[in-house]
């Protein structure tokens, strides 16, 4: 903004405006500009109680943006259905079927059970059932496996494992993947697959890569043969317990291993060579 000089003379710059933004739903569209009264008082500018101001507005044009006006919002909370199952077991209303694992009796919905696993479902309502008040024995799935498989049908997510130490966890894991190809639990599964594969480490690797094996678990058995091959532990995975066990149960694993072990050495050679 510019006062204009009346006479010949050259006009006055008495405000400038940083450049901004207009927004159609913003109300402040106004500036308050503040001139000197010294500045009226010269008569170049002031005459005859007239005064004239010059605006220069230069607009700066952008691609035309449709605002989209932002409405209230009502927050929905994540799904707590497994809560409420969770809730279910604890509460054991309702149960209508009793396992004996171990000496130990457990009690549980078969609607649920054979919503979650079609082993169950095929136990509770195929044509092989048996119907009887007498409880259904678990064999060869220790009571805390158990447990913890129940917990995961309920609850879709793997039981507490704060008051184990990391073997026994481990140990645990593999249990629990065991009995989930069993009851073809195949999310838990992978779930316990994939800690397993991010928890590999000598003294394990053997043992996790026979179970692996067993189970027709492709993915988990090129990881530990990866890892075992990879990191040169060869020398210190052979020397475990795991892996003599692996050479009986399962040798043509360990020939495998062996293999690719050979293959990538003498690439190595190779390299260096």
């Amino acid at each position: 903004m510019r006062l204009l000089h009346q006479g010949a003379g050259p006009s006055l710059s008495v405000h400038k405006e940083a450049s901004k933004v207009f927004d159609p739903n913003d109300s402040s569209r106004f500036s308050a500009v503040k001139i000197k009264r010294s500045l009226f008082e010269a008569s170049t500018y002031l005459q005859d109680v007239r005064l004239i101001i010059e605006c220069i507005l230069t607009i700066i044009k952008e691609p035309w943006v449709t605002t989209t006006k932002s409405f209230p919002k009502i927050q929905v909370p994540p799904s707590d259905i497994g809560e409420h199952f969770g809730r279910l077991l604890e509460t054991k209303e309702g149960e209508d079927v009793i396992f004996s694992v171990g000496r130990v009796v457990f009690t549980a919905h078969e609607m649920v059970l054979a919503a979650r696993s079609a082993v169950f479902r095929a136990d509770f309502y195929g044509p092989m059932r048996e119907r009887g008040t007498e409880p259904i024995v678990i064999e060869d799935v220790p009571p805390d496996v158990f447990r913890g498989l129940l917990h995961f049908i309920y609850s879709d997510s793997l039981p507490p494992f704060e008051d184990l130490e990391a073997d026994d966890s481990c140990e645990m894991l593999r249990h629990l993947f065991v009995a989930a190809d069993r009851y073809a639990m195949e999310r838990l599964k992978l779930i316990c697959q994939s800690i397993l594969c991010e928890n590999l480490h000598v003294q394990t690797v053997a043992t996790t890569l026979a179970l692996a094996d067993q189970h027709h678990c492709d993915m988990l058995k090129d990881a530990c043969i990866e890892f075992i091959t990879c990191s040169n532990a060869m020398d210190a995975v052979a020397s475990t317990e795991g892996y003599k066990n692996l050479k009986r149960t399962c040798p043509s694993v360990v020939i495998e291993a062996l293999e690719k072990t050979s293959k990538i050495r003498k690439a190595d050679q190779i390299i260096l060579s």
